[in-house]
């Protein structure tokens, strides 16, 4: 967590927090505070659907009471943050977005990946990954994915892995493409298997 983050949580009297948020960090929010578990765990599983979040955030706010909306990562990348954003602003709910550090570079990183490197790849791309690449309302561009040499970082990619794999190396990504996968990256549990994209 960022300096910010533990500050905010120190001043917390509700933290609504999801799956991917390391509980560790609800020790930073004062033992009077309440505490709302929002789930948002993957294969839509969430404990509470979004509208029922934004409702406690505006809410509990507008009762007067200092939220904190804890997440995994960085809230606006793949975190719904702007949703929830927008649905305070909707309301009149003031707010302030406190940057994460976002998973997609952290957990890499963390297992000692870099996602790029002099003479390896310049960049790297950030990919929603949850979807089937086949079904419908799937806007990942793999043609261009499978193209380049950049390294590319798929959140939420185990339920499809094996349809993912098979999509790069059919548009042209080289089988033989070191992959990791991370499995509760930064947590306890971590762990990392090493094998090719084949």
């Amino acid at each position: 967590v960022t300096l910010r983050g533990a500050e905010v949580m120190h001043r917390a009297e509700v933290v609504i927090y999801d799956h991917l948020a390391n509980p560790g960090l609800l020790r930073l929010a004062p033992d009077s505070a309440e505490f709302i578990y929002a789930g948002k765990q993957g294969g839509g599983q969430a404990q509470l659907d979004q509208k029922e979040i934004n409702r406690l955030l505006i809410d509990r706010a507008g009762a007067g009471r200092t939220v904190v909306r804890l997440k995994g990562g960085d809230p606006f990348v793949f975190g719904r943050g702007g949703e929830e954003a927008l649905a305070c602003v909707e309301a009149g709910v003031p707010f302030q977005v406190v940057p994460g550090v976002t998973s997609a570079v952290a957990v890499p990183a963390y297992a000692g990946i870099p996602v790029t490197h002099r003479g390896i790849t310049q960049d790297f791309s950030v990919v929603s990954a949850h979807l089937d690449p086949s079904a419908p309302g799937a806007t990942v561009d793999w043609e261009a994915l499978s193209g380049g040499r950049g390294t590319l970082v798929l959140l939420m990619a185990v339920a499809h892995l094996d349809l993912i794999a098979t999509e790069l190396v059919k548009r042209g990504r080289d089988a033989a493409t070191p992959v990791a996968v991370i499995r509760n990256g930064t947590m306890p549990d971590q762990q990392v298997l090493v094998s090719t994209l084949e």
